[in-house]
Formats: structure tokens, C-alpha cells, sequence
């Protein structure tokens, strides 16, 4: 049995990167069908944080030599293969380059799971990622562009990388309607945004147009759903929510929106997301390699809406009439309208994102990976 160390952020910490590792891990023991403890090297501040579960190993964020220490424990431990779930901001030093320190003393295999991919690095980024890159055994991507990203900028063999969807919980069709009553959208034709409230998301792009969608679909709903973003709010308290809000009221729109300013656990956020009628991702963006809100809406079996950033391009492949341009605000008021007025095109187009979703939920991303790990663990008994 492979014996596995993911080295993240954890529940009970509120980040999607906490509540990704989380699941992955139960996934992974969930194919293992092992009731053994794979332990977590959690993220914590500079001051050790107590831990009373035994499986969380504290791991000081911006103590340099503590990255060390965590290598030398896992080295003298039973465990196999080491789950690295890589973004920039977790780890300490500048871009997070103490996770270097990690790496460079670690002797057991590592598989890193990079959720952050650049299609042109620069400096600091680039020469962190890179040496990662080189110490890995295996890379995941949930994005099939990274791989190129990869193999360009650092010249990663293609067969060292390996694309494994976004992981994503499995839907429930017969309580929808339920979930739309307790949210009191029955009724309501809805649209949906989820995510740390900052500018730059393009929630402007759908305010904008919400009143000619009101025209057409008097009974439309548009809901903002998430806190503002910590770091908005230390910089700006809520100024920009309050500007969001002067927009809508402007608009004469303040029936036709709701902002759920507040954080959701994964119950809460499916049942949203499940209730809604289309998720819309309008990010002017376009370098967005992943998207934990888009791959929860399209594994949910929601119709979706988006620019076509990165990570939507990739997803939504094979149906690029769901893209739309974050210029063409006409384009997305036809899009919008002519969904929500044809109830067959949109059941169809929640039947096609439930044919993608099945090859993200949970169980199967699981299974992928305990045999990723399970190979790379046979390879490295081999050496």
C-alpha cells in the first residue's frame, strides 16, 4: 500500500487550496480502500500553531530551516511518495521559495501538483518553478495547455506530466429544486458568480447588461455570491462591494441582484450552485490556468457561461459557444437571454456539461491519482 504525505494547506483553513487537498486526500484513501492515516504537512503561521490531530504535521511557513527538519522527518519515515501541492503564495520567502529548502533535501519521490502555471515565467517565479520541476518524479496539471507551458519554458519531458482534471463533488439532480426554495430563488431565472469578491473578475460586465436582460427575462436574478477578498479588505475595506452596490442601484437593479457577502462551507456552495440556472465566469483575464468555482459549476452539471480564459478554453473545448468574449457585452446579453428563454437549450447544455463532469468528480480523480502514485512508488522501489 502506498503511504502518501501531501504537503498544502488544510481544513480547517479557509482557502480552495485547504479544501482541494482535503478532498483529494479522502479520494485517494477512498481508491486505497486503506483506513490508515496519510499525514498532511499543513501550512501555519510563524508561531506553531497547536495541532491535536496527529495526522497534520505543522510545517512554519516563513521558517526557512524548518523545510529542512519536515524533509529529514519524512525522509526517516514510512511514507512512499510525497504529494506537493504547489501555488506561489502559500510558502514562505519571496514567490515561496522556501519550499526549495524542502525540496532539495528530500530523498523520497515527489509528485507536485502544480496549481499555477505561466505560459511566459518570469523571474522569481520562473527559476522556482523550474528547480521544482527538475526534482519532481511526476508533474499534474489540470489544465491540458500547461503541458505545453511546461515543456516550453523548461523543456519538462511531455511523458513526465500528467493531466488529471480538477477534482469536483458529485451532484444530486432530485434535490435542485429543494435547494431552490431554501434560497428562495423558485421562481427566479438564475445567474451565478462565486469567489473572493476583487476587481478584475468582470462582475461590472454582467451589471452592465443586466438591465437589457431584465427586458427580456423579467424574472432574472443575479447573485454575487463570496467575502470580499482578505487582502481588498485590509487595503480598502469594502469600498469596492460598495461600489458594486452603487452600480446595481444605479442601474435600478437592486431587485434583480443579491450579494451573499459571506463565507461558504462546500455544503453551502454546492447547494448555491446547484440551485442556480447558469454560472457565469466573465473574467477579462485570459491567463487563468485553473478554476476551482468553473470546474465545480461544469462538474455539478450546470450550464456555464465564460470568457474564454485559459482554463475555460480548455474545459469547455468541445462546446466554444460557451465562450464569449469579455468585450462583447451584446454577445453575452444574446448568450444569456436566448439560454434562460429556451428551457430545452439550457437542459441540453446542462446535459453536456454533465457528460464532462463525470470525468471530474471526486471517486474518479482519486482513482487517477492513487495510480500515479502507486507507479511512481514501483519506479523508485526499482532504483
Amino acid at each position: 500500500m502506498t503511504r502518501i504525505a501531501y504537503v498544502s494547506t488544510y481544513v480547517p483553513q479557509k482557502c480552495g487550496l485547504a479544501t482541494y487537498t482535503f478532498h483529494l486526500r479522502q479520494a485517494v484513501n477512498g481508491a486505497k480502500d486503506w483506513k490508515g492515516k496519510d499525514p498532511v504537512v499543513v501550512l501555519t503561521g510563524n508561531q506553531q500553531e497547536p495541532v491535536e490531530d496527529p495526522i497534520l504535521w505543522p510545517l512554519r511557513r516563513d521558517e526557512a530551516d524548518d523545510y529542512v527538519k519536515m524533509a529529514r522527518r519524512i525522509n526517516h519515515s514510512d511514507i512512499d511518495v510525497v504529494s506537493l501541492q504547489h501555488e506561489f503564495g502559500i510558502f514562505g520567502g519571496e514567490a515561496g521559495a522556501h519550499i526549495l529548502q524542502f525540496i532539495r533535501h528530500l530523498e523520497k519521490p515527489l509528485v507536485t501538483t502544480f496549481h499555477t502555471v505561466f505560459e511566459r515565467p518570469l523571474p522569481p517565479y520562473r527559476d522556482i518553478q523550474q528547480e521544482i520541476a527538475e526534482k519532481s518524479a511526476k508533474i499534474i496539471v489540470m489544465n491540458r495547455k500547461a503541458i505545453e507551458y511546461l515543456h516550453e519554458s523548461f523543456g519538462v519531458p511531455v511523458e513526465k506530466i500528467c493531466f488529471i482534471p480538477h477534482g469536483t463533488p458529485e451532484p444530486d439532480p432530485d434535490r435542485r429544486e429543494a435547494f431552490r426554495q431554501q434560497l428562495n430563488w423558485n421562481g427566479r431565472s438564475v445567474l451565478m458568480t462565486f469567489g473572493l469578491l476583487s476587481r478584475g473578475k468582470g462582475l461590472e460586465l454582467i451589471l452592465n447588461i443586466l438591465p437589457d436582460i431584465a427586458k427580456q427575462v423579467p424574472d432574472v436574478l443575479y447573485a454575487i455570491v463570496g467575502q470580499t477578498h482578505p487582502e481588498v479588505k485590509k487595503r480598502e475595506g469594502e469600498r469596492y462591494r460598495d461600489e458594486l452596490r452603487e452600480l446595481i442601484r444605479s442601474n435600478g437593479m437592486d431587485a434583480h441582484v443579491v450579494m451573499i457577502d459571506r463565507y461558504m462551507e462546500e455544503s453551502d456552495l454546492v447547494k448555491h450552485i446547484m440551485a442556480c440556472d447558469i454560472y457565469v465566469t466573465p473574467y477579462p483575464g485570459l491567463q487563468q490556468i485553473t478554476s476551482g468555482t468553473l470546474a465545480y459549476a461544469v462538474g455539478l452539471g450546470r450550464p456555464v457561461l465564460s470568457t474564454p480564459y485559459s482554463y475555460a478554453t480548455d474545459l469547455l473545448r468541445d462546446y466554444p459557444e460557451l465562450l464569449v468574449d469579455a468585450g462583447d457585452a451584446a454577445a453575452w446579453t444574446e448568450k444569456i437571454v436566448s439560454l434562460l428563454k429556451n428551457r430545452e437549450r439550457l437542459e441540453a447544455c446542462a446535459r453536456n456539461m454533465g457528460r464532462i463532469g463525470q470525468t471530474m468528480h471526486w471517486p474518479e480523480i482519486g482513482r487517477q491519482h492513487a495510480a500515479l502514485f502507486a507507479g511512481v512508488r514501483e519506479v523508485a522501489n526499482v532504483r
